[in-house]
């Protein structure tokens, strides 16, 4: 039996965020740990023939309330971000080189950082300046990153997950694979308790 979580989550994913700031402490309580993957859900919205939730009408209404209610029912800093949703692809390369240089532990922290500095603080990490202030404060070399984003070996991967993660199944923001099994959405990490209770039974 493997011994991780495979988190898959969008930098402009509200939800996705409120599953990041538990999905450690429910990795650590199963004795595991978390694979942190950056998707984009563009690509997957455009193989599903769907759109962001905030765009379909009367249901985009209704999650943007839920956002904040959630939040607010867990605990959770949040702000309701402007703008929103925002492109994420320099975050998720971000992420995805520091992966590569420093290992998946650090990489879950400065995801965890950057949804933060997002959808707590309100800062546009879909600009460059507020990734370096964030990495920054973790002691990470933001230089180094932002020039590693550039290369191609980090744009291929980060294409390469995504294709990946859709062919495993995943269409949304969070996604969690446990024991080949997939859940999806924040609502669904106490499934994913009881799933690892019950294949240990």
């Amino acid at each position: 039996m493997a011994h991780t979580l495979d988190f898959y989550f969008d930098f402009s994913s509200p939800y996705g965020y409120m599953a990041s700031t538990q999905i450690d402490d429910l990795a650590h309580e199963l004795g595991r740990t978390v694979n942190w993957y950056p998707i984009l859900l563009g690509p997957m919205f455009k193989t599903m023939g769907s759109a962001p939730l905030v765009d379909i009408p009367l249901k985009g209404q209704y999650a943007r309330h839920d956002f904040a209610r959630t939040a607010q029912l867990f605990d959770i800093p949040y702000t309701t971000p402007s703008p929103f949703p925002i492109a994420t692809v320099a975050a998720a390369r971000a992420t995805i080189a520091v992966r590569e240089q420093h290992g998946m532990q650090q990489a879950g922290e400065l995801a965890k950082a950057l949804l933060k500095t997002y959808f707590a603080q309100g800062n546009d990490i879909s600009q460059w300046p507020a990734i370096h202030d964030t990495a920054s404060a973790l002691g990470l070399d933001a230089e180094q990153i932002q020039s590693a984003t550039q290369t191609d070996a980090i744009k291929n991967q980060l294409k390469t997950d995504v294709d990946q993660a859709m062919q495993r199944g995943v269409f949304g923001s969070p996604f969690v694979w446990i024991d080949n099994e997939g859940f999806w959405g924040f609502d669904r990490l106490p499934h994913v308790k009881m799933w690892a209770g019950k294949n240990q039974a």
